[in-house]
């Protein structure tokens, strides 16, 4: 423990203890005149404390104040405070353009109003002031003493600069000239444009100078004329000028980084150009200090300081018994009839755990807090003991800690319970489980449902699309299982038809064979027969010869006829079928023919028909 101001100890504590040391060794003025056993004869005894107990009484009441003035504390942290600012330098265009009064009173003075609101608004920013017409000068370089920079703005004027003319270039040299670092340097220009059409210049110096140009364009479109002092307006060759807001100053903003507003009759221009530069600058650091955080203990002292000053100030009687540890356990009582959340002294250990949990010492600041809310059955210590386990990745401790809160709570459909049930929708979602999502979704409704909060709403939503996402992957692989198992049926399918068509090819090679032993058997029984006849008959029958040619023709004419349109509903059966490699078994009567055809012994192509060849379109039309 320390004291933040000792020197209320030094300076005030030894002359007092001397001035109570005087009373209390004082004697009474009757005990000059009478001696003890007369005064004990003449006092009347009241029963009350005496002098000496009273001033005994008032030295320790003064001496715990005086403790209390010197401020004992405990050391509880250190806090570093950096100091930031984004250096804005602030361009006004005093040339007499800028006294056309199309702008309400005029665009000068329009101009000044919304640069001092800016001043206003911004009292952390460091703030400079430029003014310029035909040349630039420096009003006020970059400062933090607001007051005195809108004290030097509000007296510029026209007649501030002699020279006419608007020369954008000279006020850029300036303000480079004034911030010679390499950082970025941001200016907010306030003028009509001028008459100038082209900025390539501007713009080249510009970005070569890390200048970020803000431009609010003063004046309006239909412009207005210039008028002096005197009342005379300003004319260009006998003919009254006509001064408008020149738009192409937009691209001098645009080019170089910034932002280029119109001007409005209200300050909602201004604002905006201001929350546009904060979004846009770049702020550095500027002072860093570190701060001493300390936890107060004055009111100790004070507090037994008053209940010790109650009891001198007091007469009570010593005749009436006065139970002194009663009166204590009354005054204690008095604070336990109030319906309250903790205990008397339970704010220190809270502020252990918030202390504990700032330092990121979370498992010992659940600890604290996830006991004080078993024992005093207290929501708000249940949900901060939650929140230090959320932070320890202990999402199901954390959720269990968030449900007590909950069911505890006497805020229903508050901002609490909201709050609530929004933590508990991200310890689910931390979970990273499919039910677990489900349930994040359910809590981020509910929270929504009670208070609409931007940040709920987009975890809401991102949850929604990480389901959809999940639900989708699901479909797929499903789908990807079901063309397997398709695939896998199919290839099953195929081996079978080979399979039985291998076994329809063995049976047709096997009666083959058998027809050609057959045939043999009868070519040599008949081979004897042939020769015999061949002595009777010298010359063969030539019409009996055209007429076997003719029967073979037409036999082999009818045989082609029949493959072909067995071949076309082969044909129609595969696009039909569901496996295009599948061919249609031959029937008895076409194996028959089939098997003459090869008794006959001659060469024909039309046995090769039925096989496919290579590269073959399953999917070609038939006709």
């Amino acid at each position: 423990m320390s004291f933040l101001h000792p020197e209320f100890l030094y300076y005030l504590l030894p002359p007092m203890f001397i001035l109570f040391g005087f009373l209390l060794t004082q004697k009474e003025s009757q005990a000059q005149f009478f001696s003890t056993q007369v005064m004990d004869k003449l006092r009347v005894s009241a029963n009350t404390l005496t002098l000496k107990a009273r001033n005994a009484l008032f030295l320790l009441v003064g001496t715990l104040v005086v403790v209390a003035l010197a401020q004992p504390v405990v050391k509880d942290a250190k806090i570093q405070i950096k100091a930031k600012s984004a250096d804005i330098m602030i361009a006004l265009d005093i040339s007499d353009s800028m006294l056309a009064k199309d702008v309400y009173p005029s665009r000068l003075e329009s101009a000044k109003q919304k640069a001092l609101i800016l001043l206003k608004d911004a009292p952390n920013e460091r703030l400079g002031v430029l003014a310029f017409a035909k040349n630039s000068y420096l009003v006020s370089p970059l400062s933090f003493d607001a007051s005195a920079v809108a004290f030097l703005l509000s007296k510029l004027d026209t007649q501030s600069i002699t020279q006419k003319g608007t020369d954008f270039l000279s006020m850029l040299e300036v303000l480079a000239n004034t911030q010679t670092k390499t950082e970025k340097k941001y200016l907010l220009l306030l003028s009509d444009g001028g008459d100038k059409s082209d900025f390539s210049k501007e713009i080249s110096y510009a970005k070569k100078h890390n200048i970020i140009v803000f431009i609010l364009g003063m004046g309006t479109k239909k412009g207005a004329p210039i008028r002096k002092k005197d009342g005379s307006f300003i004319k260009f060759n006998d003919e009254i000028l006509i001064s408008k807001l020149n738009e192409n100053i937009a691209t001098f903003a645009t080019q170089t980084g910034g932002v280029y507003i119109e001007n409005t009759v209200s300050s909602k221009d201004i604002k905006a150009m201001f929350n546009e530069m904060q979004r846009v600058s770049e702020k550095k650091e500027l002072k860093s200090q570190e701060i001493q955080k300390y936890i107060p203990l004055f009111y100790y002292p004070l507090g037994i300081a008053l209940f010790i000053l109650l009891i001198a100030m007091s007469s009570m009687s010593k005749r009436v018994k006065v139970d002194v540890p009663n009166i204590v356990t009354l005054f204690l009582l008095s604070f336990l009839l109030v319906d309250l959340e903790a205990g008397v002294l339970d704010f220190l250990e809270l502020d252990k755990a918030k202390t504990a949990y700032e330092r990121g010492e979370y498992e010992q600041s659940a600890k604290i807090y996830e006991e004080h809310g078993k024992k005093t059955q207290n929501n708000r210590s249940y949900f901060n003991a939650a929140n230090a386990y959320y932070k320890q990745k202990e999402y199901k401790k954390a959720l269990e800690l968030y449900a007590k809160s909950v069911d505890l709570s006497k805020e229903k459909s508050s901002h609490f319970e909201a709050k609530n049930f929004a933590n508990m929708g991200n310890a689910q979602v931390e979970l990273k489980e499919q039910s677990s999502l489900v349930r994040a979704k359910e809590l981020y409704e509910k929270s929504l449902a009670i208070v609409e909060d931007e940040l709920v709403r987009e975890n809401l939503e991102a949850v929604k699309k990480e389901l959809e996402k999940q639900k989708q992957e699901k479909q797929n692989k499903k789908q990807d299982q079901q063309k397997e198992k398709n695939k896998d049926n199919k290839q099953d399918k195929n081996k079978d038809q080979k399979n039985e068509d291998q076994k329809n090819e063995d049976e047709k090679n096997k009666d083959q064979n058998k027809q050609d032993t057959d045939e043999s058997n009868s070519d040599n029984s008949s081979k004897k027969k042939e020769e015999k006849d061949k002595q009777e008959n010298s010359k063969p029958d030539k019409s009996q010869e055209n007429n076997e040619t003719k029967e073979q023709k037409q036999e082999l004419q009818n045989l082609s006829e029949e493959d072909n349109a067995t071949k076309d509903e082969d044909k129609e059966e595969q696009k039909d079928s569901p496996s295009s490699t599948q061919t249609k078994q031959m029937s008895d009567a076409e194996l028959q023919k089939w098997i003459n055809q090869l008794q006959t012994k001659q060469k024909t192509y039309l046995y090769q028909l039925n096989k496919p060849k290579e590269g073959h379109n399953d999917n070609e039309k038939p006709w």
